[in-house]
């Protein structure tokens, strides 16, 4: 395993390089000038050019992008350009936040995604069969942000007084914080365990028909120990790699979802980053999202090595 990890470490710190010229560029292309919109709309072109140079933006751009690396090696992730706070502090204040809404939300997509791909794989040609198949064909069809404008409708028919918008801390008030939570979590979460579900039950049927399966059964295994033991074993590890890149997306869906349920997460942050220019905060948060997605990918492989003894991680 520590020889995988070594020879994986030059493509995962290629790919943060590559993420940070992406990041660096790409809000500089945006059209609007930070200093302008600091400014104010009074302000005279010899003001917003003081301001311009005041915040360095006059420089280069490749001597900016190797001052911001460099600091971000170090553990300097800057200072935004509109509140001058350091970022560190801004994501600081929010991370808590989304950290917890994602965390909660891939816990219920493995969950939920798990056992509605294992009831869908196991029945065959039932009413029940049908009936899981129209729910997992359902949730894979409806994003997550109409997910949410649905539960908020259904509960405030059907459970008027549960909260629907706002945060609390789930470590601090535990209670309170799940209310708050598990909506939007559930609609963050439910489109994506569909598709887990969706390929967990493909590939259980598929591996339900292959020889060494039907050898078990001819030796008279229990049902329940081949579906545990043969079936379902052989059938986790692509849903590993889904998973993984479905946190990905758990990560970008979260923006919307914040904005729903009026969550004041790195989402909205990055929202209000953007509309204002914020460069320095912008650029932070996309190589964090990309730094967590590609940490989740390599988990992924080491759990798809465990799953199948075919695999040898240090034989890549």
């Amino acid at each position: 395993m520590i020889r995988f990890l070594i020879n994986r470490l030059p493509s995962f710190v290629l790919l943060l390089v590559v993420t940070s010229v992406i990041a660096f560029a790409l809000p500089r292309m945006v059209p609007g000038d930070p200093a302008a919109a600091l400014a104010g709309s009074d302000a005279t072109a010899e003001q917003i050019e003081a301001i311009r140079q005041q915040l360095d933006l006059g420089r280069p751009f490749v001597v900016q992008y190797f001052d911001w690396l460099g600091g971000l090696v170090q553990g300097d992730l800057g200072t935004s350009i509109l509140s001058g706070r350091p970022v560190a502090e801004l994501i600081g204040d929010r991370v808590e936040s989304s950290l917890e809404l994602t965390l909660v939300a891939a816990t219920l997509m493995i969950v939920i995604g798990g056992v509605l791909g294992v009831l869908a794989g196991t029945k065959q040609k039932n009413w029940i069969a049908g009936l899981l198949d129209g729910i997992i064909g359902l949730l894979v069809a409806t994003p997550p942000h109409v997910t949410g404008l649905v539960m908020i409708l259904i509960m405030t028919l059907v459970l008027p007084y549960w909260p629907i918008s706002g945060e609390a801390s789930l470590i601090s008030d535990p209670g309170y914080g799940f209310q708050l939570i598990l909506l939007p979590a559930l609609a963050l979460s439910l489109p994506q365990a569909a598709a887990v579900a969706r390929l967990i039950q493909s590939n259980m049927r598929t591996v339900a028909q292959m020889d060494f399966v039907e050898l078990a059964r001819a030796k008279g295994v229990p049902p329940r120990r081949i579906i545990t033991h043969h079936i379902l074993r052989n059938s986790l590890g692509n849903a590993l790699i889904v998973i993984a890149l479905r946190v990905g997306e758990l990560l970008s869906g979260a923006v919307v979802i914040e904005a729903i349920f009026a969550r004041n997460g790195l989402g909205q942050l990055a929202v209000a980053a953007t509309q204002s220019r914020d460069y320095m905060v912008v650029q932070v948060i996309i190589v964090g999202a990309v730094a967590i997605a590609a940490l989740v990918n390599m988990l992924s492989e080491i759990g798809l090595a465990i799953l199948d003894p075919r695999i040898r991680l240090d034989t890549k």
